[in-house]
């Protein structure tokens, strides 16, 4: 069967395009937004991709479309699928009807940590030797690609609560049907489809409606707007970690990369790898649970989870010239980059650490964060905002009430150009955005590396 798949970048649909190849259709597919590591992987696995959405890449016409969630009407190429009544579906339901049917799916939610978490999971099984299914909005380090097909009934799955498509406004995750499910955490996003965070919390109920009487929910301890969720009716196994709960943890290095897992007052095993920051720890540990209950063993889980070698773009350093280490980072919302940047300065200590964040998500763009953006770095010791173009308010505000020196550049060549302008001997760059940013990340390595 020949799919053509509408925004084949997104990483969601980057990794179902991949799924589909891998299950012997002939995979192509549109976007205008091509850039590293999706459009590589894709390239490499012999997809072909085709720059903007004129009509005529439908001729002749592909057995079936799958229409991202950012593709909306007055697209030429939706509307050449309409006008002519070309079979077509979302992303999600394809993954529902064709993949997951008869599955062990193993979702991960929640507004932070959804990809780190879901890579953790998978890395988990496959260590334990049951070689699962995935489709992950990201590139594992501990594999070569964000999706595959797998050999076992297991599946895991970043469960994203995202609208579907325009033709389908419920969130991604309420068509996966998990057995397993990790909720993570809960906050206000996505402004641009959720009017508040009762609306959000809806979608996360209509997630919970679908778990069966035998599957389980992990979630932190202590998280209001989960447990809000939750009272409206559950009818599933729940387990909880954290403070107070059955499972816990004990940190063993004030950086989070060395800590304990305890079932009650019996130590299960320690962790020691290379990730920082409690929401690191916290992330590991709904891994942990969510591989229990597929059946590895916890004090198995935390030695295998000690060889998890991270995410591309969460925290990945990209390039290391004369002292400066340069970092890609996802976080787009006030507490992943709080989170981020605070994990990042009880790794490094007193070294001096440098933010430069675009705020690109949509959330971001309509500013419904800007009261809590200043805020947010405080543990950097600098912080450059990239101004983007087509957003209808300024981040001076944000710099006036920032507690550390900040400023507002406008430019890729801008920013690039004043950070080459330091000669601290120990300097970390961290560079925030959940788009391609104008590739700064391999321009600024190469800058250094010729100043």
């Amino acid at each position: 069967m020949h799919i053509h798949i509408l925004g084949i970048c997104g990483t969601f649909m980057g990794s179902l395009a991949q799924l589909a190849r891998d299950m012997g259709h002939r995979v192509t597919g549109a976007d205008t937004n091509v850039y590293p590591p999706m459009s590589d992987q894709l390239r490499a696995a012999g997809i072909e991709i085709h720059e903007g959405y004129d009509a005529a890449q439908l001729d002749p016409a592909p057995d079936l479309v799958v229409i991202g969630n950012a593709m909306s009407r007055g697209n030429p190429a939706v509307e050449a699928v309409l006008d002519r009544g070309l079979r077509y579906t979302s992303g999600p339901q394809m993954l529902a009807d064709v993949v997951l049917p008869e599955r062990w799916v193993i979702a991960v939610a929640g507004t932070h940590g959804k990809t780190t978490t879901a890579s953790m999971v998978a890395w988990l099984l496959e260590a334990a030797g049951m070689a699962p299914g995935f489709l992950i909005g990201g590139v594992p380090g501990n594999f070569s690609v964000s999706a595959r097909l797998g050999d076992t009934p297991f599946f895991v799955v970043e469960a994203d609560e995202y609208d579907t498509a325009f033709f389908d406004k419920r969130s991604k995750f309420i068509h996966y049907r998990p057995r397993t499910v990790i909720l993570n955490n809960l906050e206000f996003d996505h402004a641009d489809i959720f009017e508040d965070l009762g609306a959000i919390q809806k979608q996360f109920h209509h997630l919970v409606r679908t778990i069966p009487g035998n599957g389980r929910i992990v979630l932190p301890a202590g998280e209001a707007a989960l447990e809000e969720t939750l009272k409206k009716g559950c009818w599933s196994e729940v387990e909880r970690f954290g403070v107070g709960a059955c499972i816990h943890m004990q940190l063993l290095s004030e950086d989070g990369s060395h800590f304990a897992i305890y079932e009650n007052d019996k130590k299960m095993g320690e962790v020691s790898w290379e990730q920082t920051g409690m929401h690191s720890v916290k992330n590991g540990m709904a891994a942990l649970l969510a591989a229990h209950h597929v059946g590895v063993p916890l004090a198995q889980g935390c030695e295998l989870l000690s060889a998890f070698l991270g995410v591309k773009r969460r925290m990945e350093l990209v390039g290391e010239v004369k002292g400066v280490r340069v970092y890609d980072d996802f976080a787009h919302h006030p507490t992943a980059i709080a989170t981020t940047l605070e994990g990042l300065r009880k790794k490094v200590g007193k070294g001096k650490i440098i933010a430069v964040i675009e705020p690109r998500s949509n959330t971001m763009r309509m500013g419904a964060h800007r009261d809590t953006l200043a805020d947010s770095v405080l543990a950097a010791d600098e912080v450059i905002w990239y101004q983007p173009e087509g957003i209808d308010w300024s981040l001076d505000d944000v710099v006036k009430a920032s507690k550390v020196p900040a400023k507002t550049l406008s430019t890729v060549d801008e920013v690039i150009a004043d950070i080459c302008l330091r000669n601290d001997d120990a300097l970390n760059v961290v560079i925030m955005s959940n788009g391609g940013f104008g590739g700064i990340h391999k321009k600024l390595v190469q800058a250094l590396q010729e100043g």
